[in-house]
């Protein structure tokens, strides 16, 4: 598996457009880590919700989705 240095990192919120909620950051952190798929954190502060976020690169996000709605995670 290849990484490239230069991949975009972006948490569940602004991949998906809206919070993702627990289980779903839960799951997709899950897959993550299954695969061997490097994450990083960032530190988030809204009225909503306070604290770090994990981010993921778009294309392990858009394997995943791709995935999930196919039906084959």
């Amino acid at each position: 598996m290849d990484f490239n240095m230069e991949d975009e990192y972006v948490s569940l919120f602004d991949y998906l457009g809206s919070a993702a909620g627990m289980q779903l950051g839960y799951d997709v952190a899950a897959a993550a880590g299954k695969a061997g798929e490097p994450t990083k954190t960032k530190m988030v502060t809204n009225s909503k919700y306070k604290g770090q976020v994990n981010m993921f690169r778009r294309t392990f996000l858009d394997e995943y989705f791709n995935k999930e709605n196919n039906g084959n995670s």
